[in-house]
């Protein structure tokens, strides 16, 4: 159940203990809420501070839309399969299976040599007419065409990684994290230095809340490069998820794979609620309509979720992404070493080396308190352990 904050223009609606949120993601929530295009804000219990808006926050918003707070890795998510193997079918040397993934999907600036052949993702189709919408894109990215193409099915750096996990009851599947790399990340950082300096946005308390409005080009350019990009990562994640299906078959050949389960949790959706129709940005959260199937991962050492969403207008129909951060990568830096991160990852075949320590367990909430806060938004389906963690 959630709280409501008063004390902006709109309440917030809190699925986390209010005094548990840090001083600085309040005050982004506030000001979020005082914005005069805001129709409400609900906050999921994985909240915590971020740039441009508070991670785990759902802003919806008539006639208007925030491009810092979607951010830079536009249409990140998460994607999930179902295979048919169980804890006993896999390879006693999960290294090799390690291996075999990473050699498939480049990870943290990495991409493919030539582009991956479309045919390879099966059940997603019109990729002559997503490119040729490459074109349309803002100018300053068209000299970006071939990184593009050639990001598509990479995974990148920092939180994003493909796992291997067992359910309870043995069976195996394959999850990973990723968005729109870096053509995400040029076409927001582009946006976004146009919202500032419009002069509606002149006044706001944080120039990280500066919006578009309805009816002006500025508005018509962004929601164009804002649902390409989206776009860009639903595919990027269903070419990997065709290439680790493929990895996974080259050591366990006699694998079958279930349909994938797909969310994007940083994007813009248009909805309608109380009426309005309304922009709603998810920061750090997934839709969770009535029956939709969502992912919400832990760390690369405790556990994930696959839920069903049940359709609580009051959170906007929405869940929290993941655990979310404890405390800042720096931080986790500062505080563990390589040797720490072994330990919490004992049992999983992963990186254990300083250079992802920043991504060590303890940086995270406990995934299981979060899923106890939301039992208003989603039901368990699946809970998940990873066995096999490839980090970028």
């Amino acid at each position: 159940m959630h709280t409501a904050v008063e004390g902006a223009r709109v309440p917030i609606r809190m699925w986390a203990d209010p005094a548990s949120v840090e001083d600085q993601a309040m005050r982004q929530l506030h000001n979020v809420a005082n914005l005069p295009w805001v129709h409400g804000v609900a906050v999921m219990p994985d909240v915590h501070y971020g740039k441009g808006a508070t991670v785990g926050s759902v802003i919806a918003m008539r006639d208007a839309v925030s491009p810092a707070a979607v951010g830079v890795d536009i249409g990140c998510g998460m994607s999930a399969v179902r295979t048919s193997l169980t804890a006993s079918d896999l390879p006693d040397d999960l290294g090799k299976l390690r291996r075999r993934i990473e050699s498939a999907v480049p990870v943290g600036f990495g991409l493919h040599k030539t582009p991956v052949n479309p045919a390879k993702v099966h059940g997603v189709g019109g990729w002559d007419t997503f490119w040729q919408g490459f074109g349309e894109l803002h100018t300053g990215v068209q000299e970006l065409h071939d990184r593009a193409a050639r990001q598509i099915g990479s995974l990148g750096g920092g939180n994003h990684f493909i796992e291997v996990c067992l359910d309870d009851e043995g069976r195996v599947w394959l999850m990973l994290h990723s968005g729109s790399r870096n053509i995400g990340k040029e076409l927001a950082e582009r946006h976004m230095a146009v919202a500032r300096k419009l002069p509606h946005n002149a006044d706001l308390p944080d120039r990280d809340l500066a919006v578009f409005v309805a009816g002006t080009p500025e508005m018509q350019a962004y929601r164009r490069d804002l649902f390409w990009a989206q776009d860009y990562a639903a595919r990027n994640r269903a070419t990997m998820v065709a290439l680790v299906k493929q990895a996974l078959k080259d050591v366990v050949p006699q694998t079958t794979f279930d349909d994938a389960i797909s969310c994007h949790h940083n994007y813009v959706a248009e909805e309608t609620y109380d009426g309005v129709e309304l922009l709603v940005t998810r920061k750090g959260a997934i839709r969770a309509g009535s029956g939709d199937l969502g992912i919400i991962p832990g760390s690369m050492g405790t556990g994930s979720y696959i839920v069903r969403g049940l359709g609580n207008e009051s959170s906007f129909q929405s869940a929290s992404h993941g655990a979310g951060r404890r405390m800042s990568r720096t931080k986790a830096k500062k505080m563990f070493t390589a040797d720490d991160l072994a330990a919490q990852t004992a049992g999983v075949e992963c990186r254990k080396d300083s250079g992802v320590v920043d991504e060590i367990p303890a940086a995270y909430k406990d995934i299981d308190s979060v899923i106890r806060a939301q039992t208003d938004l989603v039901e368990v389906v699946a809970h998940l352990k990873q066995v096999v963690c490839v980090k970028g």
